[in-house]
């Protein structure tokens, strides 16, 4: 059994949430009592799962020093949906598609973000590459806080036939390259759409950006000449979701 860590009470939240089942154990902190741990605590007996009382400091060791809010849970990790999988939730959405598709990007730390946002702004899943891509890892459900629970991740052997298929779907296809002549903030984009990035370094493959059907950048003010993809993809749904709002 793959089990990673979640800690904080956001993330295990998310689990309780969207995932019980795949909750193993639980670690609190022996000194902490307040009411939002303990509604969290309450959850995890119903399941059958009694947490194991901890001290500070090891919690603080499994969560890697960072914020723990008081628990960490161990989770089976989420596991990849399939590009068939893809084809039924998007012929199944009743609301207009919105997905996030990453060309070969390999940080862990960058899927774990994107994710993080993709549940921020109500995308329905993020699509990656089976080659030169990194996968569900402990790492990007750390990174993602919970979003690895919430957010649909299909990973795909071919990407030209999927974006292919997606435009057959009437989905609009929004690539992120630095030499588009139009800005993100210039594009009206309140359609069925799903945002293209490339990796990280030499952005979307030659035979990605041809089935792209608009590209954009984002505008830099400063000396750097590009932002890190998590951060990029960030940028670019945050406009969509804000023009969706506005719609």
């Amino acid at each position: 059994m793959n089990l990673t860590q979640l800690f904080g009470i956001h993330a295990v939240q998310a689990a309780l949430d969207y995932s019980p089942q795949k909750i193993r154990r639980a670690w609190v902190d022996s000194q902490r009592q307040d009411v939002r741990l303990r509604q969290v605590i309450d959850e995890l007996v119903k399941l059958g799962i009694n947490p194991e009382k901890t001290e500070r400091k090891k919690l603080e060791k499994m969560a890697d020093g960072k914020n723990h809010q008081g628990i960490v849970v161990a989770v089976e990790l989420p596991a990849m949906r399939s590009e068939d999988q893809l084809k039924q939730d998007v012929e199944a959405l009743t609301t207009r598609p919105f997905y996030l598709v990453l060309d070969q990007v390999q940080d862990p730390h960058n899927l774990g973000a994107c994710l993080r946002t993709a549940d921020a702004v109500g995308a329905h899943g993020v699509i990656v590459t089976k080659d030169n891509a990194a996968g569900i890892t402990p790492t990007v459900c750390k990174v993602a806080s919970g979003a690895a629970e919430t957010v649909p991740v299909y990973q795909v052997t071919n990407l030209a036939r999927v974006l292919r298929w997606l435009k057959e779907q009437n989905i609009w296809i929004m690539g992120a390259a630095g030499e588009a002549e139009q800005t993100v903030f210039q594009m009206k984009l309140d359609m069925p759409l799903a945002v293209v990035m490339g990796t990280e370094g030499t952005g979307m493959r030659h035979l990605t950006r041809q089935h792209c059907d608009f590209l954009v950048k984002i505008p830099m003010a400063g000396q750097v000449e590009s932002l890190n993809v998590s951060v990029a993809a960030g940028v670019l749904l945050y406009e969509v979701f804000r023009q969706k709002q506005l719609a």
